[in-house]
């Protein structure tokens, strides 16, 4: 409250310059949201099957503790000991919310408590040759500094005297916890089954969509783009020859050899070499859709083993901004049944190039924008950005394979059923079961992929919906912009406009390219 009133009463917006207006509207609604969320404090769940604290420990020691001296040694021994009271700040969190009769689905504690189990797995936690993911990362990086072979040691000895004792035992007693507390939970997975149910979802719809919308419209929309799709979809079958229905199209898609790889390591090798040949490709044609690329470098990775069986089948994770860390595209390849080759390009455009490292990167290197905007950032306008940026390749002449065509057409149909699936759960009482059975009769995803999907819906409310959404309302603007500018359009500078910005609300957004078009 305190934050907001210093902004009413401090700055005086009509005086401010344009980016500086885009700041002022930004911060503003941040902490308007911020006073709202009071009233849904404790709606969210600590631990889901996802994630949280107790896995994002070893994510963030592997992907972000940097060890380039001692020091840097001693600091990673240190966050290590620093478990202890962060597990238990988690669990007294699970507490208050149980006493609040706030509880995950019972569905995802015996997940939770395997990954929980994961991380202590393996040497020095067990006597077995395998080394604890941990364990190893740190090991690894203490063996690339210029120390001595008794110092080295030392500083091992001391990891793993932590690792076995303090981390042992934190993991242990959130695992004892989960355990009792799978016990309480239920089956009913919508937020309609919190006294404040309704007006949390429509919280959570207002954060992820910016743009005000209720959740009958949102599944109204859904069900149209839904069937649009469809309908494009049919024409595929004609080209591709296929006789039958689409029902039988997507068993097809679902099950034929041919679209995919071994399920070994030769297999998974295969699918990452080919994710670099289909950025190659895009990079060589960029010059098409964009001004440049950023300089900010990625790299694409299979998901580390201990979270590859709960993860996504896809994430991004950020660079910096010196390009001392590049982008990561993570590769789910944990069931390649899960990864059919068809799908493969519109991913790696999704997640890579031109999706979230192209946006991402170009905010980071983005001089003089406030680190709130470079840093911060909105679902809608982020994946909106993402979904949009998979039908791009295809106006310079790649999916150039029919069926890599539906597997565009297949990530923007996933996008849409989510619309679907997501009101369907929180603001129809939808059953899991319901869910799953949509995804199943309308797409051609494999039934795992269509469990963790709806899995997601119930953990994370509202979120999913941010895809669709804000893809359609780019096309939107980017529409308006064509035909208001004519042949003055240019889809290099569109896409600028975008992107230099940093992420915005869909208002923002909408206010900012008419702004454009009108300096045009």
């Amino acid at each position: 409250m305190s934050n907001l009133e210093y902004l009413h009463d401090n700055i005086d917006y009509d005086k401010l310059d344009e980016p500086a207006k885009i700041s002022y509207r930004l911060i503003e609604r941040r902490f308007e949201r911020q006073i709202e969320s009071n009233d849904y404090i404790f709606n969210s769940y600590p631990i889901t099957h996802r994630g949280g604290k107790h896995s994002s420990i070893p994510s963030f020691l592997i992907n972000y503790h940097k060890v380039d001296d001692e020091d840097d040694v001693k600091d990673y021994l240190k966050r290590l000991r620093n478990i202890e009271p962060l597990i238990d700040d988690l669990i007294k969190e699970l507490e208050l919310r149980e006493d609040l009769n706030i509880l995950a689905p019972k569905f995802v504690y015996p997940q939770a408590i395997k990954v929980s189990q994961n991380i202590i797995a393996g040497y020095p936690f067990e006597d077995v040759k395998k080394r604890n993911v941990i364990f190893d990362d740190f090991s690894k990086k203490l063996d690339k500094l210029d120390l001595s072979d008794p110092i080295k040691t030392r500083y091992s000895s001391e990891a793993e005297a932590i690792l076995v004792t303090i981390v042992n035992s934190s993991y242990r007693k959130l695992i004892d916890f989960l355990s009792i507390q799978e016990t309480k939970a239920t089956d009913n997975f919508g937020v309609w089954k919190y006294t404040n149910g309704a007006e949390y979802y429509q919280f959570q719809l207002d954060g992820f969509t910016t743009l005000g919308l209720t959740p009958e419209q949102v599944h109204a929309t859904g069900l149209q783009e839904v069937e649009r799709i469809h309908q494009e979809i049919y024409g595929i079958m004609e080209e591709t020859q296929f006789e039958g229905t689409l029902q039988d199209f997507f068993e097809f898609m679902r099950t034929d050899p041919q679209f995919y790889y071994p399920d070994n390591q030769k297999g998974r090798e295969a699918y990452l070499n080919q994710v670099n040949v289909v950025m190659d490709t895009l990079t060589a044609n960029i010059d098409q859709l964009f001004n440049g690329l950023p300089s900010i470098p990625f790299v694409v990775k299979a998901v580390e083993p201990y979270r590859e069986e709960s993860a996504g089948i896809a994430f991004y994770q950020r660079g910096k901004a010196d390009g001392s860390r590049p982008g990561i595209y993570y590769a789910n390849l944990y069931t390649m049944q899960d990864m059919p080759t068809y799908k493969l390009e519109n991913l790696a455009y999704h997640e890579a190039i031109p999706g979230h490292h192209m946006q991402i990167s170009i905010a980071l290197e983005t001089k003089g924008m406030p680190s709130f905007r470079k840093y911060g950032g909105y679902s809608v306008y982020s994946e909106g950005w993402a979904l949009y940026s998979e039908t791009l390749p295809k106006e310079v002449g790649l999916y150039k394979d029919p069926y890599s065509d539906f597997g565009r057409l297949s990530g923007e149909l996933w996008r849409a059923c989510r619309l679907v699936v997501d009101t369907g759960i929180h603001h129809y009482r939808w059953t899991r079961e319901e869910g799953i059975e949509y995804y199943r009769s309308n797409t051609a995803n494999p039934e795992g992929e269509c469990i963790k999907m709806v899995e997601r819906h119930i953990v994370w409310p509202g979120q999913a919906v941010s895809y669709k959404i804000g893809m359609l309302k780019i096309q939107e603007l980017r529409e308006y912009a064509e035909t208001a500018l004519g042949e003055k359009f240019s889809l290099q500078d569109f896409h600028d406009i975008v992107l230099k910005n940093g992420a915005m609300t869909m208002d923002v957004l909408h206010d900012v390219v008419y702004q454009w078009v009108e300096n045009q």
